[in-house]
């Protein structure tokens, strides 16, 4: 990225009045400040943890706006860290992005089952990091977006509060990811009509994102465990076959 293009972005941020909060977790000295230095350009407050235990006490003080976390850290993984982010209700839905050279399908598989929103491999381009960074905050304060409100979905057993992102499931309260929460939006939205993976991305994901379309069966399979009586035989959210998946409303009594 040239200095013109971060000045222009920086200022850009600036009249928006956006200062989201960011937590980089990373050992790595030279990486947590390439990713530290391109952060700041963009206009954002940075704070730095180089373990998990660091980066657990400074979420205890202040919750950040969003996680970018390595998996590899001394003492305690990062795989621990987010798992523990997404048990604590303070935490449940807040944006992690994983940075890791342990970049296969099931490394990558293993994060996003964890509760991680999204994931880039070392080495990575510092453009794509931030574009990522970007979207997974644009996704997680949909307030800011002129589409976005409040409102509510209730129908049998399910029942969504869009303002304050709380489902619950027969009365009970589940705490789904922020990407679990708005793909269930956007079905209980869009109920019957099928959707391919590549869609999803679209619609939920956002464009500007770079996830490949196994993210969604990932996310899925959580989700049915959230909201399915039995996540193996699933009526809600139906797998149609060589093209995506629809949502059956009328499973819900």
């Amino acid at each position: 990225m040239n200095q013109t293009s971060q000045a222009t972005n920086t200022v850009s941020e600036a009249q928006r009045g956006v200062r989201y909060r960011v937590l980089i977790v990373e050992d790595d000295g030279d990486i947590r400040e390439l990713i530290r230095y391109n952060l700041a350009q963009e206009g954002f407050i940075v704070e730095e943890a180089a373990d998990g235990a660091q980066a657990l006490e400074r979420v205890k003080r202040r919750v950040p706006d969003l996680m970018v976390l390595d998996l590899m850290l001394p003492g305690m993984p990062g795989l621990q860290v987010c798992r523990q982010m997404r048990a604590e209700r303070d935490t449940a839905h807040l944006p992690i992005l994983i940075v890791t050279a342990k970049g296969t399908e099931v490394d990558k598989v293993l994060g996003l089952e964890m509760g991680a929103d999204d994931y880039v491999v070392k080495p990575f381009s510092p453009r794509e990091l931030v574009a990522r960074v970007k979207a997974l905050l644009r996704r997680a304060n949909p307030l800011s977006e002129p589409d976005s409100g409040g409102g509510a979905y209730e129908k049998g057993r399910l029942r969504m509060d869009f303002g304050t992102y709380q489902v619950f499931v027969d009365a009970k309260r589940r705490e789904l990811a922020l990407r679990e929460f708005e793909l269930l939006k956007f079905f209980v939205q869009h109920p019957m009509r099928v959707y391919t993976r590549e869609q999803l991305l679209d619609m939920v994901w956002g464009r500007d994102t770079f996830v490949e379309p196994r993210t969604v069966d990932v996310h899925v399979r959580r989700l049915r465990q959230h909201i399915e009586r039995d996540d193996a035989n699933p009526e809600l959210i139906l797998t149609v076959r060589s093209v995506g998946y629809r949502f059956n409303p009328e499973a819900l009594g």
